[in-house]
């Protein structure tokens, strides 16, 4: 688990390609690799990556065929910068919100304008995704805990103070750049409970007559 607060930027060393699966080395810049052993894992770019091989520059970690396919990782290039949080502990002071590491789609920027000193992104999420972003929630972008400050279907807007935009890659972001997305936990083991005995069923998900028939709306 993580916070989605991001510990230092590091890039991409090198990717090598195996098979349908990578091996991705990542130089880990300023973050503290003391305290790192192998098959710890560590959130690069929102994406949850294990530790397979490590020094105090940096580690390495075996990339999946289907995390390659549902992340922005696919697009990684040596010397690509990347957000890098070392997993919580007990004693980790939660800043952000629960974060998994587990990417649930690929979003797309849609616009970027300064507002004071912050700057508002306009974000295109999955249309599966949508039912999952809430006005005043918690969405991770690229590793990144941030509120949603309004919500329009399946698209959402969030402001980045001056430090964020610093201490992270979200001031790389460009209209058209693609971002690693992951909604909130609970929204997604709430809307599993709904289903009740339903879940064992075999169901794409929630359905307006699911709803109805429940109770929910008439």
């Amino acid at each position: 688990m993580f916070t989605g607060i991001i510990q230092a930027v590091g890039k991409i060393a090198s990717i090598e390609q195996k098979g349908v699966d990578s091996q991705v080395r990542i130089d880990t810049g300023r973050l503290d690799m003391s305290n790192v052993n192998t098959g710890d894992s560590i959130a690069v770019s929102g994406i949850c990556l294990t530790v397979v091989e490590h020094s105090t520059s940096g580690f390495s970690a075996d990339v999946s065929g289907e995390t390659l396919s549902r992340t922005t990782l696919v697009a990684f290039r040596p010397s690509d910068a990347v957000n890098l949080e070392k997993a919580l502990t007990l004693g980790t002071p939660l800043g952000g919100h629960l974060v998994s590491g587990h990417v649930d789609g690929v979003g797309t920027v849609l616009s970027r304008e300064p507002e004071g000193r912050s700057v508002q992104f306009r974000f295109q999420a999955p249309d599966v995704l949508a039912r999952y972003i809430a006005e005043k929630g918690s969405i991770c972008v690229d590793g990144v805990s941030l509120t949603v400050n309004a919500v329009n279907g399946a698209k959402f807007d969030v402001n980045i103070v001056p430090h964020t935009l610093t201490e992270t890659t979200l001031d790389n972001l460009r209209p058209g750049s693609k971002v690693n997305l992951e909604v909130d936990l609970l929204a997604r083991y709430l809307e599993r409970l709904m289903l009740g005995e339903g879940a064992a069923q075999d169901s794409s998900g929630i359905t307006h007559d699911f709803l109805a028939r429940h109770g929910y709306i008439k």
